[in-house]
């Protein structure tokens, strides 16, 4: 699993962390009983608190992507059914994210819309 945290980041680590397990998850690349690292090793090779990675984990397990127990790790659930509301909050969160990846490299609307066109096709 490969995870990057950027510690200057717009979001915080714990929220960093969660949304890329989770993109990991719904892109298959982690697959249903997957182990994850303990918090503590995911802690220390990330260089966070792991207080911060068991947020994440919490989050997660809460969202129903993970399922922990103690003794047995973390392992992945599955991708847990989502409503229509929580689609649209998620569609506008991914959506503010590129908008300010976009405005950060100074790129117009068209050619953004363009690369976002060419990802989604696919």
């Amino acid at each position: 699993m490969i995870v990057e945290i950027d510690p200057g980041g717009s979001s915080p680590p714990y929220e960093q962390l969660r949304t890329q397990i989770a993109a990991l998850i719904r892109t298959g690349e982690l697959g249903v009983g997957a182990r994850l690292p303990s918090i503590r090793q995911l802690a220390r090779d990330l260089g966070l608190a792991s207080g911060t990675v068991a947020r994440a984990y919490r989050e997660l397990e809460s969202a129903g992507y993970l399922r922990g127990k103690v003794g047995q790790g973390t392992v992945v659930r599955g991708i847990p059914e989502m409503s229509e509301s929580e689609r649209g909050e998620r569609l506008e969160e991914a959506a503010r994210a590129y908008a300010t990846a976009v405005r950060e490299l100074g790129v117009d609307i068209e050619t953004a819309l363009t690369a976002a066109r060419h990802q989604l096709a696919g």
